[in-house]
């Protein structure tokens, strides 16, 4: 599993010129997953996305965690994160998981998130998503499963 984590001011997707998710501050985040993730590996990549301390305290020092600012979700399927790009110009998105077990994957995630973070905004499985955001910072993290996990 492959989260892509942006610290943003604010943040939307929109499918076909409705916006069908969008949060203030807190993380935009995008998630890959591939045939060989399940439950378990989500729910700690899911603890790590949680309690990740990049927001500012008082002394602008990056201690803070998402709940410590009241920090709110958006949470959007991309597949592409597991584009692999060794031949050729053309990258292949063999890595990625089958649609159905991803879908419910991903809803599952969605779900926990909720456990931990009041408001959590979502895409569409699948869709064709434009996403907006402005990335308070930057600040960016990137999070694989098999870096944190293995």
């Amino acid at each position: 599993m492959r989260l892509l984590i942006q610290r943003v001011s604010k943040a939307s997707v929109t499918i076909e010129d409705s916006i069908v998710g969008e949060i203030g501050q807190g993380f935009c985040v995008f998630v890959g997953i591939s045939d060989s993730d399940t439950k378990e590996i989500a729910d700690k990549m899911i603890h790590k996305l949680v309690n990740l301390r990049i927001f500012s305290d008082e002394n602008g020092k990056t201690n803070l965690n998402i709940s410590s600012v009241d920090g709110e979700l958006l949470i959007v399927s991309q597949f592409t994160l597991y584009a692999d790009c060794k031949h050729g110009n053309r990258p292949s998105f063999i890595n990625a998981g089958k649609p159905e077990p991803s879908e419910l994957l991903y809803q599952y995630i969605i779900e926990k998130c909720r456990e931990f973070v009041p408001k959590v905004a979502h895409g569409e499985f699948g869709a064709d998503m434009q996403v907006a955001l402005i990335n308070d910072g930057p600040f960016t993290v990137w999070l694989d499963s098999e870096e944190i996990y293995t």
